[in-house]
Order: structure tokens, then sequence, then C-alpha cells
């Protein structure tokens, strides 16, 4: 089983960070999620994060360092998980949602483990420290 590249962003504005929900009839649907996608094959995960918020989102952002790397097995695929940290660049419209369920901010305290995919966990801890 090939292992999925997903790369992923940490966009966080005024004490709150971005999340994107799962679109019905996908793979966990209805998680909470920080948004991002999977890369397409030769492609630079940077390339695909910002392609993928644009697409899901509507947003132009920049991307810059790894904050965090994961790896999860599903029962499904294997995921490898590159999280980076993202700004949104200047006259970059409102996140709106466009390829997912739904879009908002939440702060520390609304990061709770279970509304988000399995292979988002580890990376929450560290989340809420950014966001304190």
């Amino acid at each position: 089983m090939a292992t999925v590249i997903v790369a992923a962003g940490l966009l966080i504005e005024s004490g709150r960070v971005l999340l994107s929900q799962r679109k019905k009839g996908t793979h966990l649907e209805g998680a909470w999620e920080f948004p991002g996608g999977k890369a397409e094959p030769g492609e630079d995960p940077k390339v695909a994060l910002a392609r993928e918020l644009q697409e899901e989102l509507g947003i132009d952002v920049v991307v810059s360092d790894i904050v965090e790397v994961t790896f999860h097995a599903y029962p499904q695929k294997d995921v490898l998980l590159l999280f980076y940290a993202v700004a949104r660049k200047v006259g970059s419209p409102e996140p709106r949602a466009l390829d997912v369920a739904d879009v908002r901010f939440a702060e520390a305290s609304e990061l709770n483990d279970e509304d988000f995919p399995p292979a988002d966990v580890d990376v929450l801890r560290k989340v809420r420290r950014m966001l304190r």
C-alpha cells in the first residue's frame, strides 16, 4: 500500500486557528481538521497546500515552516501528514467553504481531540500551546 502525502496548513489569526470540516461521503466525514489535502505524484507539498487552500477555501497563502510531521496507518491507507505554518497573503479573501462542508476559526479551548481525525491528534497539543 502506497503512503499518501498530505499537506495541512496551520493558519493562526487573532489567537485562533483555521479549521475545515470534511464533506459528507468522504473518508472521516464530518470531522474537523486543519485544511489542506493530498499532494499529487511529484508535486511539492508546499505547492499542493497552497493549491488546496485556494480550491477548498478560496484563500491565497504563503506557506512557511513545517510545524509537525506525523504518520498514521488507517485501515484503507497510510498517510504522512506535513503540517505547515501558513499566512494569508495581503488582499486574500476571507476563507469560505468552497469544497469542504464548513470552515471556522477556533480558539485553543475549542480543539477537542474527538472532533478531529486520529492522525491530527498529535499536532493538536502543539497547536493549543501555539494559541495560548
